[in-house]
């Protein structure tokens, strides 16, 4: 099956709820995690605000059927991901990273100087993963106002074990 990354349209906000939904249904084999599985994530109104603003991208197949998602907003120097999402059924296929060089691309266009998110830390589909693609834990005295307040937002909705990532994008030689 081929693959293809494309900017997300206001018609697509509707499908993507549930990829996340399907995403998250790996949580359940997280022990204390179980619930995220049953959260709604972001909402068809929520992907409408990043698709207006040019912030979120696809992954389809070549009948144009959404199988993940990437969104994220400025937050100064650095892009930052929202959410990243692969449907259940195409996990494990390298979407994931195909979306994140996507936005990492797009990012450095734009001048930002790298990519940022929050994730679990030990949940070996988040922190490990991005780590792989070059991410860095970030210790909390190198955390800028925006990650922190992220941080504690996330930890307000019931959010623990998270931690902040960065990706520096390298100087163009």
């Amino acid at each position: 099956m081929t693959f293809i990354l494309r900017p997300a349209r206001p018609d697509d906000a509707e499908r993507l709820p549930a990829i996340e939904q399907s995403a998250a249904q790996a949580f359940l084999a997280c022990p204390g995690l179980e619930w995220i599985a049953r959260d709604s994530g972001l909402s068809a109104r929520q992907h409408q605000s990043y698709i207006a603003r040019g912030w979120e991208w696809l992954v389809v197949d070549e009948q144009d059927r959404p199988w993940g998602f990437i969104c994220g907003q400025d937050c100064g120097v650095h892009w930052h991901i929202v959410e990243l999402s692969v449907h259940q059924a195409r996990q494990g296929q390298g979407l994931g990273r195909q979306l994140i060089q996507r936005v990492g691309d797009w990012a450095r266009e734009q001048g930002y100087a790298g990519l940022t998110l929050t994730t679990f830390a030990t949940v070996p589909w988040n922190a490990p993963f991005y780590a792989r693609l070059g991410f860095e834990v970030l210790s909390e005295h190198l955390l800028d106002d925006f990650l922190q307040r992220q941080l504690a937002a996330e930890q307000a909705h019931g959010l623990s074990g998270r931690c902040a990532m960065r990706l520096e994008f390298q100087p163009l030689s």
